[in-house]
Protein backbone atom coordinates (compact mmCIF):
# COMPACT_ATOMS: atom_id res chain seq x y z
CA UNK A 1 0.00 0.00 0.00
CA UNK A 2 2.96 2.36 0.48
CA UNK A 3 5.57 1.26 -2.05
CA UNK A 4 3.60 0.14 -5.10
CA UNK A 5 4.02 -2.95 -7.28
CA UNK A 6 7.47 -4.51 -7.43
CA UNK A 7 9.45 -7.45 -8.73
CA UNK A 8 12.79 -6.75 -7.08
CA UNK A 9 13.78 -4.64 -4.09
CA UNK A 10 17.41 -3.70 -3.45
CA UNK A 11 19.80 -1.17 -2.06
CA UNK A 12 22.85 -0.36 -4.14
CA UNK A 13 25.11 2.14 -5.78
CA UNK A 14 26.91 2.96 -9.01
CA UNK A 15 30.18 1.07 -9.30
CA UNK A 16 31.75 4.10 -11.00
CA UNK A 17 32.93 6.22 -8.06
CA UNK A 18 32.50 9.45 -10.00
CA UNK A 19 28.84 8.68 -10.74
CA UNK A 20 28.18 7.63 -7.15
CA UNK A 21 29.68 10.82 -5.74
CA UNK A 22 28.19 13.24 -8.27
CA UNK A 23 24.59 12.08 -7.91
CA UNK A 24 22.15 12.68 -5.07
CA UNK A 25 22.18 9.21 -3.52
CA UNK A 26 24.02 6.15 -4.80
CA UNK A 27 23.78 7.18 -8.43
CA UNK A 28 21.51 4.30 -9.44
CA UNK A 29 19.33 6.20 -11.92
CA UNK A 30 22.24 7.94 -13.63
CA UNK A 31 24.24 4.72 -13.72
CA UNK A 32 21.36 2.87 -15.41
CA UNK A 33 20.91 5.69 -17.92
CA UNK A 34 24.62 5.70 -18.78
CA UNK A 35 24.65 1.90 -19.05
CA UNK A 36 21.65 1.90 -21.42
CA UNK A 37 23.41 4.46 -23.64
CA UNK A 38 26.77 2.72 -23.68
CA UNK A 39 25.18 -0.69 -24.26
CA UNK A 40 23.20 0.69 -27.22
CA UNK A 41 19.83 -0.10 -25.64
CA UNK A 42 18.75 3.51 -26.29
CA UNK A 43 20.04 6.38 -28.38
CA UNK A 44 19.41 9.13 -25.86
CA UNK A 45 18.23 10.00 -22.36
CA UNK A 46 15.44 12.52 -21.77
CA UNK A 47 15.76 14.21 -18.38
CA UNK A 48 16.03 17.61 -16.68
CA UNK A 49 18.97 19.79 -15.72
CA UNK A 50 19.60 23.29 -14.44
CA UNK A 51 18.47 26.12 -16.69
CA UNK A 52 21.51 28.28 -17.50
CA UNK A 53 19.30 31.38 -17.65
CA UNK A 54 18.00 30.74 -14.13
CA UNK A 55 20.16 28.12 -12.42
CA UNK A 56 17.66 27.23 -9.69
CA UNK A 57 15.07 26.42 -12.36
CA UNK A 58 14.93 23.45 -14.73
CA UNK A 59 14.94 22.73 -18.43
CA UNK A 60 14.57 19.45 -20.31
CA UNK A 61 17.71 18.13 -21.98
CA UNK A 62 18.65 15.28 -24.29
CA UNK A 63 21.82 13.40 -23.32
CA UNK A 64 23.77 11.00 -25.52
CA UNK A 65 26.99 10.61 -23.50
CA UNK A 66 28.01 9.85 -19.94
CA UNK A 67 29.18 13.43 -19.35
CA UNK A 68 25.91 14.83 -20.64
CA UNK A 69 23.92 12.56 -18.32
CA UNK A 70 26.04 13.65 -15.36
CA UNK A 71 25.53 17.32 -16.27
CA UNK A 72 21.92 16.84 -15.19
CA UNK A 73 22.59 14.52 -12.25
CA UNK A 74 21.40 15.39 -8.77
CA UNK A 75 17.98 16.25 -7.40
CA UNK A 76 16.25 19.29 -8.86
CA UNK A 77 13.73 20.64 -6.34
CA UNK A 78 11.92 23.00 -8.71
CA UNK A 79 9.13 22.78 -11.33
CA UNK A 80 9.92 20.76 -14.44
CA UNK A 81 8.06 19.70 -17.60
CA UNK A 82 10.05 16.90 -19.22
CA UNK A 83 7.09 15.90 -21.44
CA UNK A 84 6.42 19.36 -22.85
CA UNK A 85 7.99 18.36 -26.19
CA UNK A 86 6.81 14.76 -26.21
CA UNK A 87 5.31 15.03 -29.70
CA UNK A 88 8.66 16.13 -31.13
CA UNK A 89 10.38 13.27 -29.33
CA UNK A 90 7.92 10.75 -30.73
CA UNK A 91 8.21 12.18 -34.23
CA UNK A 92 12.03 11.98 -34.10
CA UNK A 93 11.74 8.22 -33.44
CA UNK A 94 14.96 7.97 -31.45
CA UNK A 95 14.78 5.24 -28.83
CA UNK A 96 14.97 7.01 -25.46
CA UNK A 97 15.27 6.31 -21.76
CA UNK A 98 12.98 8.69 -19.88
CA UNK A 99 13.66 10.00 -16.36
CA UNK A 100 10.89 11.99 -14.73
CA UNK A 101 8.77 12.58 -11.66
CA UNK A 102 6.20 9.88 -10.82
CA UNK A 103 3.43 12.04 -12.30
CA UNK A 104 5.44 12.45 -15.52
CA UNK A 105 5.85 8.70 -15.90
CA UNK A 106 2.16 8.21 -15.11
CA UNK A 107 1.27 10.66 -17.87
CA UNK A 108 3.54 8.80 -20.30
CA UNK A 109 1.90 5.48 -19.37
CA UNK A 110 -1.55 6.97 -19.97
CA UNK A 111 -0.44 8.37 -23.31
CA UNK A 112 0.88 4.95 -24.32
CA UNK A 113 -2.68 3.63 -24.06
CA UNK A 114 -3.72 5.81 -27.00
CA UNK A 115 -0.46 6.10 -28.96
CA UNK A 116 1.46 2.93 -29.82
CA UNK A 117 4.62 4.92 -30.53
CA UNK A 118 5.20 5.68 -26.85
CA UNK A 119 6.43 2.26 -25.74
CA UNK A 120 8.49 1.87 -28.91
CA UNK A 121 10.27 5.20 -28.42
CA UNK A 122 10.46 5.00 -24.62
CA UNK A 123 11.30 1.37 -23.76
CA UNK A 124 12.54 2.40 -20.30
CA UNK A 125 10.73 4.79 -17.99
CA UNK A 126 12.59 5.59 -14.77
CA UNK A 127 11.42 7.61 -11.80
CA UNK A 128 12.22 8.36 -8.16
CA UNK A 129 10.47 8.85 -4.85
CA UNK A 130 9.19 12.43 -4.93
CA UNK A 131 8.71 14.67 -1.89
CA UNK A 132 6.65 17.10 -3.96
CA UNK A 133 7.52 19.99 -6.25
CA UNK A 134 8.44 23.25 -4.49
CA UNK A 135 7.94 26.55 -6.26
CA UNK A 136 10.97 28.66 -7.10
CA UNK A 137 10.20 30.74 -4.01
CA UNK A 138 11.94 27.97 -2.08
CA UNK A 139 15.23 28.29 -3.94
CA UNK A 140 14.98 32.08 -3.76
CA UNK A 141 14.65 31.83 0.01
CA UNK A 142 17.78 29.68 0.14
CA UNK A 143 19.71 32.18 -1.98
CA UNK A 144 18.67 35.12 0.20
CA UNK A 145 19.46 33.26 3.43
CA UNK A 146 22.98 32.66 2.06
CA UNK A 147 23.38 36.34 1.22
CA UNK A 148 22.59 36.34 -2.52
CA UNK A 149 20.09 38.19 -4.64
CA UNK A 150 18.44 35.36 -6.65
CA UNK A 151 18.97 37.39 -9.83
CA UNK A 152 22.74 37.29 -9.27
CA UNK A 153 23.03 33.52 -8.83
CA UNK A 154 25.09 31.85 -11.54
CA UNK A 155 25.09 28.28 -10.23
CA UNK A 156 22.55 26.52 -7.98
CA UNK A 157 23.03 22.87 -7.03
CA UNK A 158 20.36 21.38 -4.79
CA UNK A 159 22.21 18.15 -3.98
CA UNK A 160 25.07 15.97 -5.15
CA UNK A 161 28.84 15.78 -4.69
CA UNK A 162 28.29 13.49 -1.73
CA UNK A 163 25.30 11.97 0.09
CA UNK A 164 23.04 13.61 0.82
CA UNK A 165 25.19 16.41 -0.53
CA UNK A 166 24.91 20.09 0.28
CA UNK A 167 23.01 22.83 -1.50
CA UNK A 168 25.61 25.03 -3.22
CA UNK A 169 25.10 28.54 -4.57
CA UNK A 170 27.61 30.78 -6.37
CA UNK A 171 27.63 34.04 -8.32
CA UNK A 172 29.59 35.43 -11.27
CA UNK A 173 32.22 36.91 -8.94
CA UNK A 174 33.10 33.46 -7.66
CA UNK A 175 31.50 33.90 -4.26
CA UNK A 176 30.22 30.55 -3.06
CA UNK A 177 28.13 29.39 -0.11
CA UNK A 178 26.45 26.17 0.91
CA UNK A 179 23.74 24.77 3.16
CA UNK A 180 23.02 21.30 4.51
CA UNK A 181 20.34 19.18 2.85
CA UNK A 182 18.46 18.96 6.12
CA UNK A 183 18.26 22.75 6.36
CA UNK A 184 17.58 23.48 2.67
CA UNK A 185 14.75 20.96 2.41
CA UNK A 186 13.48 21.17 5.97
CA UNK A 187 13.48 24.95 6.41
CA UNK A 188 12.96 26.31 2.91
CA UNK A 189 11.89 23.94 0.15
CA UNK A 190 9.35 21.68 1.86
CA UNK A 191 7.16 24.62 2.88
CA UNK A 192 6.87 25.66 -0.78
CA UNK A 193 5.53 22.33 -2.05
CA UNK A 194 2.26 22.75 -3.94
CA UNK A 195 -0.87 21.24 -2.36
CA UNK A 196 -1.53 18.93 -5.31
CA UNK A 197 1.65 17.07 -4.38
CA UNK A 198 0.41 16.63 -0.83
CA UNK A 199 -2.52 14.55 -2.05
CA UNK A 200 -0.50 12.58 -4.60
CA UNK A 201 -1.32 8.86 -4.17
CA UNK A 202 1.78 7.69 -6.05
CA UNK A 203 4.85 9.73 -5.08
CA UNK A 204 6.97 6.55 -5.27
CA UNK A 205 6.92 6.01 -9.03
CA UNK A 206 4.58 3.02 -8.93
CA UNK A 207 4.13 2.90 -12.70
CA UNK A 208 7.81 3.30 -13.61
CA UNK A 209 9.92 0.40 -14.86
CA UNK A 210 12.41 1.21 -12.12
CA UNK A 211 11.98 3.64 -9.22
CA UNK A 212 14.87 4.78 -7.03
CA UNK A 213 15.17 6.73 -3.82
CA UNK A 214 17.54 7.58 -0.99
CA UNK A 215 18.16 4.48 1.11
CA UNK A 216 18.54 6.55 4.26
CA UNK A 217 20.04 4.99 7.35
CA UNK A 218 17.78 5.23 10.40
CA UNK A 219 18.76 7.04 13.56
CA UNK A 220 17.96 6.10 17.16
CA UNK A 221 14.69 8.05 16.90
CA UNK A 222 13.57 5.90 14.00
CA UNK A 223 13.86 8.88 11.66
CA UNK A 224 16.56 8.91 8.94
CA UNK A 225 19.94 10.46 9.60
CA UNK A 226 21.24 12.94 7.02
CA UNK A 227 24.92 12.80 7.91
CA UNK A 228 27.32 12.71 4.95
CA UNK A 229 28.20 9.19 3.86
CA UNK A 230 28.88 7.14 0.75
CA UNK A 231 25.76 7.29 -1.40
CA UNK A 232 23.23 4.45 -1.21
CA UNK A 233 20.17 4.09 -3.45
CA UNK A 234 16.95 2.23 -2.89
CA UNK A 235 16.13 0.43 -6.16
CA UNK A 236 12.72 -1.06 -7.01
CA UNK A 237 12.29 -2.88 -10.32
CA UNK A 238 8.58 -2.87 -11.05
CA UNK A 239 8.20 -4.34 -14.55
CA UNK A 240 9.75 -6.96 -16.81
CA UNK A 241 11.76 -4.39 -18.81
CA UNK A 242 12.91 -2.84 -15.53
CA UNK A 243 14.15 -6.15 -14.16
CA UNK A 244 15.91 -6.93 -17.44
CA UNK A 245 17.72 -3.59 -17.49
CA UNK A 246 18.71 -3.94 -13.85
CA UNK A 247 19.96 -7.49 -14.37
CA UNK A 248 22.13 -6.49 -17.34
CA UNK A 249 23.59 -3.55 -15.42
CA UNK A 250 24.51 -5.80 -12.49
CA UNK A 251 26.01 -8.54 -14.65
CA UNK A 252 28.14 -6.08 -16.57
CA UNK A 253 29.40 -4.31 -13.46
CA UNK A 254 27.63 -0.97 -13.76
CA UNK A 255 25.76 -1.17 -10.48
CA UNK A 256 26.19 -3.08 -7.22
CA UNK A 257 23.03 -4.34 -5.50
CA UNK A 258 22.02 -6.07 -2.27
CA UNK A 259 18.56 -7.51 -1.70
CA UNK A 260 16.31 -5.62 0.70
CA UNK A 261 13.15 -6.75 2.49
CA UNK A 262 10.30 -4.48 1.41
CA UNK A 263 9.33 -3.68 5.01
CA UNK A 264 12.74 -2.06 5.50
CA UNK A 265 11.66 0.82 3.23
CA UNK A 266 9.34 1.97 6.03
CA UNK A 267 12.45 2.89 8.03
CA UNK A 268 14.21 4.59 5.09
CA UNK A 269 11.26 6.62 3.84
CA UNK A 270 8.90 7.25 6.80
CA UNK A 271 7.66 10.58 5.41
CA UNK A 272 6.34 8.87 2.28
CA UNK A 273 4.44 6.30 4.33
CA UNK A 274 2.99 9.02 6.56
CA UNK A 275 1.80 11.05 3.57
CA UNK A 276 -0.01 8.04 2.11
CA UNK A 277 -1.81 7.47 5.41
CA UNK A 278 -3.01 11.09 5.55
CA UNK A 279 -4.12 11.65 1.93
CA UNK A 280 -7.76 10.73 2.59
CA UNK A 281 -8.05 13.28 5.42
CA UNK A 282 -6.58 16.03 3.26
CA UNK A 283 -8.89 15.19 0.36
CA UNK A 284 -11.95 15.13 2.63
CA UNK A 285 -11.17 18.68 3.73
CA UNK A 286 -10.57 19.73 0.14
CA UNK A 287 -13.93 18.30 -0.97
CA UNK A 288 -15.72 19.99 1.94
CA UNK A 289 -14.34 23.28 0.64
CA UNK A 290 -15.91 22.54 -2.77
CA UNK A 291 -12.60 21.86 -4.51
CA UNK A 292 -12.10 19.12 -7.10
CA UNK A 293 -10.04 16.06 -6.18
CA UNK A 294 -8.36 13.48 -8.39
CA UNK A 295 -9.67 9.94 -8.79
CA UNK A 296 -7.45 7.38 -7.09
CA UNK A 297 -8.25 3.88 -8.25
CA UNK A 298 -6.18 0.84 -7.36
CA UNK A 299 -3.67 2.76 -5.26
CA UNK A 300 -4.57 1.37 -1.81
CA UNK A 301 -5.34 4.80 -0.32
CA UNK A 302 -8.09 3.30 1.85
CA UNK A 303 -5.78 0.58 3.18
CA UNK A 304 -3.13 3.14 4.07
CA UNK A 305 -5.70 5.35 5.80
CA UNK A 306 -6.69 2.48 8.08
CA UNK A 307 -3.10 2.35 9.34
CA UNK A 308 -3.34 5.89 10.72
CA UNK A 309 -4.76 6.65 14.19
CA UNK A 310 -8.09 8.49 14.10
CA UNK A 311 -6.59 11.36 16.08
CA UNK A 312 -3.94 11.92 13.41
CA UNK A 313 -6.57 11.90 10.65
CA UNK A 314 -8.79 14.40 12.49
CA UNK A 315 -5.82 16.64 13.18
CA UNK A 316 -4.79 16.58 9.51
CA UNK A 317 -8.39 17.24 8.37
CA UNK A 318 -8.71 20.24 10.72
CA UNK A 319 -5.30 21.57 9.75
CA UNK A 320 -6.13 21.41 6.04
CA UNK A 321 -9.47 23.21 6.62
CA UNK A 322 -7.63 25.91 8.56
CA UNK A 323 -5.10 26.45 5.78
CA UNK A 324 -7.88 26.66 3.18
CA UNK A 325 -9.77 29.27 5.24
CA UNK A 326 -6.57 31.25 5.77
CA UNK A 327 -5.86 31.20 2.03
CA UNK A 328 -2.58 29.38 2.49
CA UNK A 329 -3.50 26.71 -0.07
Amino acid sequence: MYWGPWRECHTGYAVDARVRHTCSSGGAISSLAIFALQRGLVEQVVHVAADPDRPAANRTIISRTKDEVLSGAGSRYAPSSPLAEVEKLLAARKKSLFIGKPCDVSALRRYAAIDSRVDQIFPYKLSFFCGGVPSLHGSDRISRSLGYDPQDVESFTYRGEGWPGRTQVSDAAGKRAEMSYEESWGRHLSSEVQFRCKICPDPVGGVADIACADAWYGGESGYPKFEEADGRSLVLARTGPGSELLGMAVREGAIELEKLALREIDLMQPAQARRKRLIAARMAAWRLAGRPTPEMRGLEVGSATQKSPSVALLKEFAGTIRRIVQGRI
